[in-house]
């Protein structure tokens, strides 16, 4: 029986090496010449979009000379194409110009607090890290200065955004460095630049599933700061570089997840319009209440500036589902946002390539499919927006 076991082993480990080398091939040959992600240039149309001008006025302050935004990329009808860097600069331009102008900088002002929204669900599959994804990377092209932070360490954020982490970070550069009990790094020698201007990354990997086990160790031990202190106490570190973070947290209630409740100003948890992940949210909800009042005797309870769930991979069409939103509707009322992330092929087609809505062009895909999937992640996007507007006190 052991000499099964060993040959069983055996195998699982060469399965697991030759999936890890056709993943990588797979990634390379999707991300040359410098096998590295990069992120597309927008359309004139896509630019007045994002900044919330007409294409009228985007036209009017180039034939001016008001915008000084460098070499602009040109197809062969003239049309013109920018980079994310590109729009920023724009934003900025533009709002020096005109008074009326200055909302399109949203960066948060003196006295306004950093954002730290937690994206959590007790389950897999429920669109977590979609929602996380596309949530930093519509604010980061909105204006914000936004961190994200993967505490999953299947690490599905890290690696939409082009990491490896078994081949880039096999033994340091993630997360788990900098919130480990031993020899503990600065946050801030963890947090790297990504491809998509306006956004950085706190990565992670599998290590940071010993968080785990060595915080019962640190809790027998009484090893300081606490578990759910250190996520915080890293944020902090860097807290001056952005207006938003935005966790992707692992799929159940453990020592990391709570770490990032107490952290955060805010939480949205992602739930499938379905009875069985319906119930799990409900063993969610009851098991967060129960540990939240548990760090709450020790003064961690967090003091959230809003909590809403969000309806994610919502199909229209299936009765059943559209029961169970009005459902959650009904039970929640104004706690449920508005707009769900609907289910769409157009995300799904996109995430084959590792890549989000906002990275693949409107003409590669049947423009209905994308058109409807890009209104659902933007109308989520400007009522969590709206959400964190209102906490920062602005009209």
């Amino acid at each position: 029986m052991n000499e099964q076991r060993i040959r069983m082993d055996q195998k699982i480990q060469t399965m697991a090496t030759r999936l890890s080398k056709s993943l990588d091939v797979n990634m390379r040959k999707s991300f040359l010449p410098d096998e590295r992600k990069a992120l597309r240039r927008f359309s004139s149309t896509e630019v007045a979009q994002i900044l919330g001008v007409s294409q009228d006025f985007l036209r009017k302050m180039f034939f001016e000379d008001k915008l000084d935004l460098g070499e602009i990329e040109t197809d062969a009808r003239g049309r013109r194409f920018y980079t994310a860097e590109q729009i920023d600069i724009a934003r900025h331009e533009i709002a020096r110009s005109s008074t009326k102008f200055q909302h399109i900088v949203p960066r948060r002002r003196d006295g306004e607090h950093i954002q730290i929204i937690s994206i959590a669900n007790f389950k897999g599959g429920a669109g977590k890290t979609t929602t996380a994804i596309h949530l930093a990377q519509k604010l980061a092209l909105d204006g914000y200065r936004v961190l994200a932070i993967d505490l999953d360490p299947q690490a599905s954020m890290t690696t939409m955004f082009g990491f490896r982490p078994e081949i880039d970070f096999p033994e340091a550069g993630t997360v788990y460095d900098a919130l480990r009990y031993e020899d503990p790094i600065p946050f801030r020698d963890v947090v790297r630049k990504t491809y998509f201007h306006n956004l950085d990354l706190a990565a992670v990997s599998l290590l940071l599933s010993e968080f785990e086990t060595e915080t019962a160790h640190a809790l027998r031990n009484n090893i300081r700061p606490p578990f759910y202190q250190r996520l915080a106490l890293c944020i902090n570190e860097v807290e001056t570089d952005y207006d938003i973070v935005v966790i992707d947290c692992p799929p159940q209630l453990g020592f990391t997840t709570l770490s990032a409740l107490v952290a955060s100003t805010s939480l949205v948890v992602t739930v499938i319009p379905s009875m069985l992940d319906v119930a799990s949210m409900a063993q969610f909800l009851q098991l967060t209440s129960s540990l939240m009042a548990t760090i709450a005797e020790v003064g961690a309870s967090p003091d959230w500036d809003f909590m809403r769930f969000l309806i994610t991979r919502f199909e229209p069409n299936d009765g059943p589902q559209t029961q169970m939103a009005a459902f959650l509707r009904t039970m929640f009322t104004d706690d449920v946002l508005t707009q769900p992330f609907l289910k769409s092929s157009a995300v799904s087609d996109a995430g084959l390539t590792q890549q989000t809505l906002f990275e693949i062009a409107r003409t590669d895909f049947h423009r209905q499919t994308y058109d409807r999937a890009i209104e659902s992640i933007n109308g989520v996007v400007a009522e969590v927006e709206g959400l964190i507007k209102t906490a920062w006190g602005r009209k």
